[in-house]
């Protein structure tokens, strides 16, 4: 299997058993003159022993050197092989006890992974990547594979995700069958499958939301293209120590390596959820909102069941406003005697979910209440009220009665006058278009009464008026007007009254709305250089929550963004593997995610400073690439000892020289250094193309 490099090893996952056995032989002691104790619990021993044979209980027993708790057994504590039954786990003073309720099986070799559940009880110190392993046979397998696992959209760490493999190397396996051999990954996504035995494996990353070890289709998951076969490599060194005498001593060791160690996988989700009616209202007269559970491929088909036509299609009743989903259905009813019933008996039929996930055509018949007629009869009531007493003060003081009811029509039609918004207010960008949004459907638009004016010193120009029309077919709301604009020219758009009329007949009042364009020097032109592109690829730009606010192509190995606001952004690339300038998940087994890449430089933008980013996509291990700033899963911070001489160290001992050195996630690459080429192979194994 190709790997990364040859030099970096992730060696601390191989060590930490060990330097948990090497601590139970070590004097306890704590350190003096810090504030409050940082230290982890030891590990003292075990029932049985780490490593024993013919173990033929079913009840493990751990000693530690103080008191301690647990902390989210369920999630955290995995024993392998995956165990139909869970296991209690539970805390008594110094002991740790682990029970398997499930039949032991002989000759197998049985791991326990503790994660961070063990935590010592006064200070809540845990103790990080514990595991104990022993054998119900004469021989216990010690093969491990090591690795990775991020979220192929986003490279964020994985954390607690269960990742196990298969002997079976069946491609239905991982949606029948429950995984071997498990382990969950921990807060930097990193993870170890330990007890191994030699031979073939495949390995998978699952989100595994019903507990039964293998994946469902509404699960996320990851897989590895090609097979594992996992070894033992050793190698001698030469180190150099001082003795007391301050003479030099060369003493040789040798390091064991547990392969691959180097494994990345990044799982997606293939957007299988069930599809279900999720819930309807009618939250106005002439409103009908309904939501599926998820996206669908076309709409329902409903009709009316107590109209004065039977089966009536809601095409002739009602405009549809929804999203490129179509999981979300807004119906604006139209007929006005269905506007006044309280109750509409709808028939919708639709594709659904059964219980052997296939979707099927169903009908619900859907009752539907307007839940607001009482408020809306008791408002008609105070209104008439309010009104008949103005009548009686008008009498009495000789007023006229037609005048005062004229007004109080003329108030009503301006409260129910078609409200135009325009977004953005009055400052204009100079490449995008005016956009315009309406609280209901239009049915009209006169465009002779839609004026566009320029202002040219101090007198108003009229234009030719650009085109006005919706943004997409799904909202019918939202409308645009594309328009070359001038830097720094400042536009009047005019609607006479009357120039726009919805779907219920209400016109607007005269609106005036002036802009003025930004000028050129009011942006910063960002130019990413990138090498290492050969595909077609789409850079994104993102604020400060890892969300995409502009996106370009790479063109010649330049992606070119010519009108961004001051600011701090951040960017990624992703390989548009189908050219379809969109980001496309993976299929199970089948089609790996398309391969992301973040530039792991925050870009800073200043008014009229163009600014080109250089970027080698290659460069930066996957795992450090993502700027920490805008990393969602991070680790725990560690806790430190504040030294009577006002330095800090933490629980090893190592001085902290600043906060930076405080943070687990810039700690080291997990994969070690890049080649001298700046590339990595990830091989068949998660991504298409060379690194």
């Amino acid at each position: 299997m190709n790997k990364w490099n040859e030099s970096g090893k992730m060696r601390w996952l191989v060590a930490a058993p060990v330097a948990m056995l090497l601590a139970a032989c070590a004097s306890i002691g704590r350190p003096t003159g810090g504030d409050y104790d940082i230290d982890p619990p030891v590990f003292v021993s075990s029932n049985p022993a780490i490593g024993s044979t013919n173990f033929k209980g079913n009840k493990i027993t751990l000693t530690f050197d103080e008191n301690v708790q647990l902390q989210d057994v369920m999630n955290k504590v995995v024993v392998s092989p995956a165990q139909k039954n869970i296991p209690s786990v539970t805390a008594n003073g110094k002991k740790v006890t682990v029970e398997i309720r499930d039949t032991m099986i002989p000759d197998m070799t049985y791991t326990i992974d503790f994660s961070d559940a063990i935590q010592d009880l006064n200070e809540a110190n845990e103790l990080d990547g514990f595991s104990i392993a022993f054998s119900t046979g004469d021989s216990i397998d010690s093969l491990q594979v090591s690795g990775m696992v991020f979220e192929a959209r986003t490279l964020e760490p994985a954390q607690g995700m269960l990742v196990g493999v298969y002997s079976n190397l069946s491609d239905t396996a991982i949606r029948t069958l429950p995984l071997e051999r498990i382990a969950r990954t921990n807060q930097m996504g990193q993870f170890t499958i330990r007890g191994l035995h030699p031979g073939q494996y495949r390995i998978y990353a699952i989100n595994d939301v019903n507990r039964d070890y293998h994946w469902d289709p509404s699960e996320d998951v990851a897989f590895y293209d090609v097979t594992l076969s996992p070894s033992i490599s050793s190698d001698s060194h030469n180190d150099t120590i001082r003795l007391e005498n301050g003479a030099d001593s060369v003493i040789r060791h040798t390091e064991t390596e547990y392969l691959p160690n180097d494994i990345l996988l990044t799982w997606f989700n293939e957007g299988n959820f069930a599809q279900y009616l999720k819930d309807y209202e009618r939250p106005d007269r002439n409103r009908m909102k309904i939501q599926m559970a998820t996206k669908a491929d076309s709409l329902p088909k409903i009709t009316l069941l107590n109209g004065a036509q039977p089966d009536m299609d809601i095409s002739t009743w009602a405009k549809l406003n929804t999203v490129p989903t179509l999981d979300t259905l807004e119906y604006f009813i139209t007929d006005t005697t269905l506007i006044k019933q309280d109750t509409l008996m709808i028939a919708m039929g639709y594709n659904r979910t059964d219980a052997n996930q296939q979707l099927i055509w169903g009908v619900d018949t859907l009752r539907i209440l307007f839940k607001g007629a009482r408020e809306e009869a008791r408002k008609k009531e105070q209104a008439e009220k309010e009104w008949e007493k103005r009548v009686k003060r008008a009498e009495k003081k000789g007023e006229d009665i037609d005048s005062i009811k004229a007004e109080m029509e003329a108030e009503e039609a301006k409260k129910n006058a078609l409200k135009i918004s325009v977004q953005g207010g009055t400052t204009q960008d100079v490449y995008a278009p005016l956009r315009f949004k309406f609280v209901y459907p239009l049915d009209t638009i006169y465009l002779d009464k839609i004026h566009l004016e320029h202002q040219v010193d101090t007198l108003w120009d009229t234009i030719a008026l650009p085109p006005i029309e919706l943004v997409d077919s799904f909202s019918l709301m939202n409308y645009k007007m594309d328009f070359t604009w001038e830097p720094g020219g400042k536009y009047r758009f005019t609607a006479d009254s009357g120039a726009v009329v919805d779907i219920y007949n209400n016109t607007n009042r005269r609106f005036n709305h002036e802009l003025t364009v930004k000028q050129n020097e009011d942006y910063s032109p960002l130019y990413f250089a990138i090498t290492g592109v050969t595909d077609s690829a789409i850079v994104e730009v993102l604020d400060k929550n890892d969300k995409p606010l502009a996106s370009a192509p790479v063109v010649n190995g330049e992606a070119v963004f010519p009108y961004m606001q001051a600011g701090e952004y951040y960017a990624r690339l992703y390989i548009d593997r189908n050219n379809n300038g969109e980001y496309d998940t993976g299929i199970l087994d089948s089609i790996q995610p398309e391969e992301m890449f973040y530039c792991p430089k925050k870009i800073v933008l200043k008014k009229n400073w163009e600014v080109e980013q250089r970027w080698d996509i290659y460069e930066t291990p996957i795992d450090l690439q993502k700027p920490t700033e805008i990393v969602k899963n991070k680790p725990k911070a560690k806790k430190r000892r504040r030294n009577k001489d006002g330095t800090y160290v933490d629980e090893n001992g190592k001085e902290i020289i600043d906060e930076e050195e405080d943070d687990d996630f810039n700690d080291e690459n997990f994969f070690g250094p890049g080649s001298s080429s700046g590339k990595r192979n990830f091989g068949s194994g998660n991504m298409n193309t060379r690194y």
